[in-house]
């Protein structure tokens, strides 16, 4: 089936109500809400209209910086190397992160969220690392910051799309109100043809919101939508990472004042299985920069299904599953260990 079918297009959501908090529109509001959980129930990606949240030249500066680091010499893009830190803060070289096992062509800078007495011997718990490039770190904390904002509106937003009260609502911020961030700065050079592996192979992503704001390269992210009666066909010749689910492949091109937003498998547990994590890939002939930020739960967050989902899918009559409760932060460490390429490190991908 042709991909371009309106279809099996990701909806594009403007965030803009709930961003005027002294005069809210509770019928706006309730209209973003209702087209979140739309998007999450049938596609776990949209796209989130910011244009009226932030000065688009903002991103476009970190772009600037992000390109004038990958193009400095490897010895000295190795001096912030993961091998300094605690294996998932740094830099990582071309082909050093892996995704199902096969090295991915890009190289990156990787970021967490600080934490209270820092000790490099133990996983995730280091220090970040920055480029010493003038104003990179300042601009670049300025943008986590705006996306943790971001992040907190969003999971208002979709908590009310959910059905959830105010208290419930409460619940779950707490949750996230000390959100164990990490931001990716991801540099891609062409994928060559011979390359057994993607830019970045297909995977979900673990936690809770992934906020891309993608480079003009157009077919670099593709999105995996279950659809019964669909076989999805090789995309570029390149090989099934599907699982032979059903479902077609599609490209989630940037837009003009949006990001790509995507849940991460936290909000299938929450929901009991009602949004699901959603399988997505990069393939990039290009030669550009991303910068994806994941809004991630509290480190210590016991993240279980809340009260209110006894939704069940469409067409189902009892729940596939009933999703056991995790500590995000066990969750996490669990994960990380077989995403770098060297022995005993682990990396957040």
């Amino acid at each position: 089936m042709d991909n371009t079918e309106p279809a099996f297009r990701l909806p594009i959501i403007n965030i803009a109500p709930y961003l005027d908090a002294q005069h809210p529109n509770i019928a706006e509001r309730e209209a973003v809400s209702k087209a979140l959980h739309s998007a999450c129930v049938k596609y776990g990606f949209f796209y989130l209209d910011i244009s009226q949240y932030l000065d688009l030249t903002e991103p476009e500066e970190l772009t600037r910086l992000a390109r004038e680091f990958f193009a400095l010499p490897q010895d000295e893009k190795d001096k912030i190397s993961l091998k300094h830190q605690d294996g998932a803060r740094g830099y990582q070289r071309l082909k050093e992160n892996v995704t199902n096992g096969k090295a991915d062509n890009h190289e990156g800078i990787d970021l967490y969220k600080p934490v209270e007495n820092p000790d490099k011997s133990k996983p995730l718990w280091g220090e970040n690392q920055w480029p010493t490039l003038p104003d990179f770190q300042s601009k670049y904390e300025r943008w986590i910051d705006k996306m943790k904002k971001l992040g907190m509106v969003l999971m208002e937003a979709m908590a009310y799309g959910l059905g959830l009260n105010a208290e419930e609502w409460g619940e779950l911020r707490a949750q996230v109100d000390d959100s164990f961030w990490v931001m990716r700065i991801v540099g891609y050079p062409p994928l060559p043809d011979d390359h057994d592996g993607f830019s970045c192979g297909a995977h979900k992503d673990y936690g809770c919101l992934t906020f891309l704001y993608a480079d003009p390269t157009r077919s670099a992210l593709q999105v995996f939508l279950r659809r019964r009666g669909h076989v999805a066909a090789p995309v570029d010749g390149l090989p099934d990472e599907h699982g032979g689910e059903q479902g077609i492949w599609i490209n989630a091109d940037p837009i003009p004042g949006c990001i790509v937003c995507n849940i991460g498998e936290m909000w299938e547990i929450w929901t009991n299985g009602l949004y699901k994590s959603t399988l997505h890939r990069v393939v990039h002939r290009g030669t550009n920069y991303r910068i994806p930020f994941f809004f991630e739960p509290n480190f210590i967050a016991n993240v279980k299904p809340l009260i209110p989902t006894t939704h069940l899918a469409e067409g189902a009559t009892t729940p596939e599953k009933v999703y056991e409760p995790v500590v995000y932060g066990n969750f996490l460490l669990k994960k990380v260990g077989t995403n770098f390429a060297t022995e005993d490190e682990g990396r957040y991908d």
